[in-house]
């Protein structure tokens, strides 16, 4: 462990604070405008909205990313942005986490400085090359003003600016001053993707040298002088409240200095993570749960069923005429699927720490997803201007939506118990492993009905889809995305198939629990993939159908890309093969988040009945591949998660309603001797990039179950699969 500096302003990226350094920023991202700071001091300087790009006099480049990264690798692939467009070398480039601001850092997809959803790359593809793009132009006329040469004589290459014909050369940051003053170009000349050097080739990550020798910074290695350590009592009801506390036992266990009652529960604090958890268990709390779900999820199941069995719940999405089309089919066919809460369980709880700077400001480090979000949130929660809420994003021990918190939460507790205690100390709040999982912010519990009919030929003509589910978005600021009464999350990759179907009909239901939700890794697609792939396919085969073939023919015209990634995973895994005894094949194609992603899979049974994946093939389209090695790498790692979520994972509810699970060793992430091989094909693209970060995940289940039938006749359709194949 180790201190950190004091915090750094973070009004200073916002200006040339003298000659040393140039800045270049950009309005973003509908209307590209560059503006350069002009200015040979600091007092001359000059503010530059949307600042991305810093240039430093030993040439060093530094990119600042708007986005956080836990390792889904936005620090690389937005720099490489950068640097391909400025002709830099590699060696020169940095990255750093931009300060929160939503005027200067918002994401265009969501309207506040947020990662999610895989947009990271997608929405910063453009502007994040303009600013290298104008960074170059500006250091190229300020070496040709300097050197009395036209601008068009000279070349940049791996971070050296050239005069050919006068043997003239000069670093970035030679001419870091005077391309200061330089104008910024309007709309500087970017490449042809047959000119990039960086993009689409494999780069070193910025962010792994320093996560390998153990010297990266988390928030859990923040320590302030005389910060205190917070832990929360948290009911074991998800919605009760505190009724009562007894807390004198707590008081004198050595090292506790405080006993904080707060809403979200009881705040221990501690001179240390020792005491303050040593006091939380002698705390005597008295809750009340009379606003606390108390069904178990075996009841909610039961429930969230019969509400599907009901019949078709508000529309989503159709096409043609579903009665007609069962009427036309002469075989027809029905599935019902259950899908848990599931937590997210990054290797990271959730951390905070908070501390009033002498300035008055108020400093918070953390590893926010949504930075404006918190920072909002905490000028609400400490009273004082949003403008005085300093975020300092941090390296986040990964998330998976863990940290995308519509309600702030976290940041609101962090706040109250800052607060309570006076304020006047620093404190880091932490969860324990045990407080994330039973935190009660989940992937909902949803459950969907599916019918479907064929005609004599073996042809789909119709399909009827019916989802129960709490909403993410209700009550939340985001709530202006359910549509016409459907929360868009649920029935995203379900209300519209990228399969040529005459008549269906997707239709939803909201369901409501006091038990707090959460998007999940791939969010609507890890259900949606998995009922309608599954039912698919099961389709298909009493159709007579060839899995691969009956896809194909269904979807090459209505969407060729993932047409493109079918045909070529089958090709890779040689598809049409026999499978070695006691093997099967399965498969599954899912577009999600705008890339493509298809996978199949070599699967047997071991003796107690669970699946074995011993391979994947993968095939992805995700536009340009920035960076291949990420794409691959964001690939392997959504297979892993999402295959150990299809295997083991559930969060459930116990009778009365308290949460099960508490750690790994019954909440369990995939063990490494279950790890398959992978092969990943990266698809060729002139097509604008995508985001990989969540598309991984969605097609392995319905791949995995599709094997799973093949090998026992039946599709697990009560998930996780031990639940299916144990029952």
């Amino acid at each position: 462990m180790s201190s950190i500096a004091p915090p750094t302003d973070p009004s200073r990226r916002q200006f040339i604070t003298g000659a040393s350094t140039l800045v270049v920023g950009a309005s973003l991202p509908l209307a590209p405008r560059l503006q350069a700071a002009t200015g040979t001091s600091a007092e001359a300087s000059t503010f530059v909205p949307n600042a991305f790009v810093r240039i430093n006099e030993d040439s060093t480049v530094t990119v600042v990313v708007k986005h956080i990264e836990f390792g889904q690798g936005p620090w690389t692939g937005l720099a490489t942005m950068v640097a391909e467009e400025l002709d830099a070398d590699w060696s020169q480039i940095r990255a750093e986490h931009a300060p929160a601001n939503a005027a200067l850092y918002a994401n265009a997809a969501f309207g506040v400085q947020g990662t999610g959803g895989s947009t990271a790359i997608a929405s910063s593809y453009l502007p994040m090359r303009q600013a290298g793009a104008a960074a170059r132009a500006m250091l190229v006329s300020a070496a040709a003003r300097a050197w009395g040469v036209s601008a068009a004589q000279i070349t940049v290459s791996s971070g050296i600016i050239t005069h050919e014909a006068s043997g003239k050369q000069g670093t970035f940051g030679e001419f870091a001053r005077l391309a200061a003053t330089e104008e910024i170009p309007a709309e500087p000349a970017l490449k042809s993707p047959d000119q990039f050097t960086l993009i689409g080739r494999d780069t070193r990550k910025l962010d792994t040298p320093a996560k390998t020798t153990g010297v990266a910074t988390f928030t859990l290695d923040v320590y302030r002088p005389g910060m205190l350590t917070v832990l929360v009592a948290h009911p074991p009801r998800l919605g009760a409240k505190v009724a009562g506390v007894d807390d004198s036992a707590a008081r004198a266990v050595p090292g506790v200095v405080d006993v904080r009652r707060i809403s979200a529960g009881v705040a221990v604090y501690g001179q240390d993570t020792f005491s303050a958890l040593q006091g939380r268990k002698a705390l005597k709390i008295t809750w009340d749960d009379t606003g606390s779900e108390k069904r178990s999820s075996a009841q909610l199941e039961q429930d969230w069923l019969a509400t599907v069995r009901k019949g078709p719940g508000t529309l989503a999405g159709s096409h043609g005429d579903i009665e007609a089309g069962f009427g036309a089919g002469t075989k027809t066919f029905e599935a019902e699927y259950v899908f848990p809460y599931l937590a997210h369980a990054p290797m990271e709880p959730l951390d905070g720490v908070m501390e009033l700077g002498e300035d008055g400001n108020l400093d918070v480090w953390m590893g926010s997803q949504l930075q404006t979000v918190d920072q909002g949130t905490i000028a609400a929660v400490s009273g004082m201007e949003p403008s005085k809420i300093r975020i300092h994003t941090m390296l986040a021990g990964g998330s998976f939506g863990r940290r995308a918190q519509p309600t702030s939460h976290f940041a609101a507790e962090l706040t109250e118990a800052w607060k309570a205690h006076g304020g006047e100390a620093p404190i880091k709040l932490v969860y324990s492993r045990e407080d994330d999982i039973q935190g009660g912010w989940y992937r909902p519990l949803t459950v969907h009905r599916l019918r479907g009919a064929l005609d004599d030929e073996g042809n789909i003509v119709a399909w009827d889809q019916t989802i129960a589910s709490q909403s993410i978005l209700l009550g939340s600021p985001f709530e202006g995305l359910i549509q016409n009464g459907v929360d868009t999350t649920m029935v995203e990759g379900a209300r519209e198939l990228p399969y040529a179907l005459s008549n269906m009909r997707v239709t939803a239901y909201i369901t409501e629990s006091p038990v707090t939700t959460l998007w999940w890794r791939s969010v609507g697609h890890t259900h949606t993939g998995y009922a309608v792939e599954t039912f698919l396919d099961e389709l298909l085969e009493a159709g007579g159908q060839d899995p691969v073939a009956g896809r194909l023919a269904m979807m090459s015209d209505k969407s060729p890309r993932l047409a493109g990634t079918l045909k070529r995973v089958a090709q890779m895994a040689q598809w049409g093969r026999e499978a070695e005894a006691g093997h099967a094949f399965g498969v599954a194609s899912v577009e999600s988040f705008g890339s493509f992603v298809s996978q199949i899979v070599d699967v047997s049974l071991g003796a107690d009945g669970m699946p074995k994946v011993h391979k994947v093939w993968c095939a992805v389209d995700c536009g340009v591949a920035v960076n291949p090695n990420v794409v691959t790498a964001q690939m392997e790692g959504g297979i892993g998660y999402g295959l150990g979520a299809i295997l083991h994972n559930a969060l459930e509810l116990g009778p009365g309603g308290t949460v099960q699970q508490s750690n790994f060793h019954d909440y369990p992430s995939l063990r490494l001797n279950e790890m398959p091989e992978v092969e990943v094909a990266v698809m060729a693209s002139r097509e604008a990039p995508t985001g990989v970060g969540e598309p991984g995940v969605p097609p392995i289940g319905p791949a995995l179950a599709n094997a799973v039938r093949k090998l026992t006749g039946a599709t697990p359709r009560l998930l996780p699969m031990r639940r299916s194949l144990n029952a």
